[in-house]
């Protein structure tokens, strides 16, 4: 997230639409499934899981079955450290590089073979796919509740949202590109976490200077006494706490930001702290396509988590269930052992070796930008995984059509505490030839999970009182 200033039309538009959102104004889009279509849900025997994916595996036997079965904790592993590798006795399968991408070109998003064709010497190890998404049954018994009685809503100014959901997915057959996008919206995340998601923006030389940002997250909506009756997604759920520590002509900055889950009645309050001025100031300007935090203009602030923030700059189409070679059980990169050093090369990109991608069903969702509204994307193509709902890859366009950017999460499921993430983040930027890289934690400590905090923590009274320098 940034303090950089917005255009004035930027603000005004925001300001029209938190004057505008309302409820009562929006529109109901409601395709409830039908009574074969909900048959199909299930935790068990089932032809599609209580997310919507299909159980069966491919007819290739590329991609297994999927089955109610978390990873086993691995022997010797201690929460609050680094999740060690469940499977580092897989081997790498095959190599996709730049001489065979071609072969492979069916199993690619557009964005991954721009990467071929920008960067010859780019590569993926593919491994035996293994779908670990596998969440705690009261996630999925609120997804089967929310799927026969969830509604998505949309303002006249296009914000989408949701009502009759709670906790999980909120549509696990989804019938449009608005449905599906709420499925993002409402995935199922660890509601705390104390974390350091150190950014690093590298140059063409690779070079790069790592920002450290100390971040602080409740996420109250999967939590599991949430209900229906008590439960609004249109009021603060969502608070992030971030605090810039090094390098030392910056640290101390503090950015402040609580969402929603849904934008239809309420927009981001944001605020940021500046230990120069030691004045706490409103920060409208944290959201859509201004640049994410010690990002160097490399990803824009709704890129975070895959996307975050209101979804009014686009319309969005359901493109269908494909498959995809994409990150996943990137346990690798998710050592303590790791140094960024070892991360990042000095071609400016991320150490391949690293890198593990398993071949996944995945749903692709299309925003193109809304005529009227402004973003650096004119179009962006999303893949989730139809397991978690989670974005995996994003192929981003400029607004000439061309091909610009690729975003990859790795992700890796937290197996102590039954909820998937990402443990590192990475933007391709192929026109400028540069790459930013975040979450790093790896030379600092592993996220931790039984971090409690109140309320008031996550306001502006709170960046007052701790405000240093």
């Amino acid at each position: 997230m940034t303090t950089r200033s917005i255009k004035t039309s930027k603000l005004s538009l925001g300001r029209a639409a938190i004057a505008a959102l309302s409820i009562a104004a929006a529109t109901s889009s409601y395709a409830a499934p039908s009574a074969d279509e909900l048959a199909k849900l299930g935790l068990e025997g089932t032809e599609l899981t209580p997310s919507g994916a299909i159980r069966a595996g491919n007819a290739e036997g590329t991609i297994p079955e999927w089955k109610n079965e978390p990873i086993q904790v691995p022997a010797g592993f201690e929460a609050g450290t680094f999740h060690s590798d469940p499977f580092a006795d897989d081997k790498v399968l095959f190599t996709i590089n730049g001489s065979n991408f071609e072969e492979y070109a069916d199993k690619l998003t557009e964005g991954q073979k721009s990467m071929f064709k920008t960067y010859p010497d780019h590569y993926m190890n593919i491994y035996q796919t293994r779908r670990t998404a596998v969440f705690k049954p009261y996630i999925y018994k609120a997804a089967l509740e929310n799927a026969p009685r969830a509604e998505v809503v949309v303002t006249p100014e296009g914000v989408i949202g949701f009502k009759n959901a709670i906790i999980s997915w909120a549509f696990p057959i989804p019938k449009n590109g608005n449905e599906a996008l709420m499925n993002q919206v409402t995935r199922p995340i660890q509601p705390w976490m104390d974390s350091w998601d150190n950014a690093a923006a590298v140059t063409t030389t690779g070079k790069y200077v790592v920002n450290k940002l100390s971040v602080q997250q409740h996420w109250k909506w999967s939590e599991e006494f949430n209900t229906i009756e008590d439960y609004d997604p249109g009021v603060d759920s969502m608070h992030y706490y971030q605090t810039i520590t090094a390098p030392a002509k910056i640290g101390g900055q503090v950015v402040l930001a609580n969402d929603p889950v849904h934008f239809m009645d309420k927009f981001r309050s944001a605020w940021v702290y500046s230990p120069g001025q030691r004045r706490v100031k409103r920060a409208p300007q944290i959201v859509y396509d201004n640049p994410l935090s010690a990002s160097d203009g490399l990803a824009t602030t709704d890129q975070k988590f895959g996307f975050n923030g209101p979804n009014d700059r686009f319309n969005w189409k359901l493109l269908g269930r494909r498959e995809v070679y994409i990150p996943y059980n990137s346990y690798k990169l998710n050592s303590g052992d790791l140094k960024v050093s070892d991360m990042i090369t000095k071609d400016a990109r991320m150490n391949q070796d690293l890198a593990r991608y398993e071949l996944h069903r995945v749903w692709a969702v299309e925003g193109t930008l809304r005529e009227g509204t402004t973003h650096d994307y004119g179009r962006r193509v999303f893949y989730l995984d139809e397991d978690s709902w989670w974005i995996m890859l994003m192929d981003g366009y400029d607004r000439r059509g061309e091909s610009w950017r690729l975003q990859e999460l790795h992700s890796i499921m937290w197996y102590d505490i039954g909820f998937l993430g990402s443990t590192l983040e990475t933007f391709y930027d192929m026109q400028a030839g540069r790459m930013l890289a975040i979450l790093l934690d790896n030379e600092d400590t592993a996220p931790d999970f039984s971090i409690r905090l109140r309320d008031d923590y996550f306001t502006a009274s709170s960046i007052r009182r701790r405000g240093t320098r």
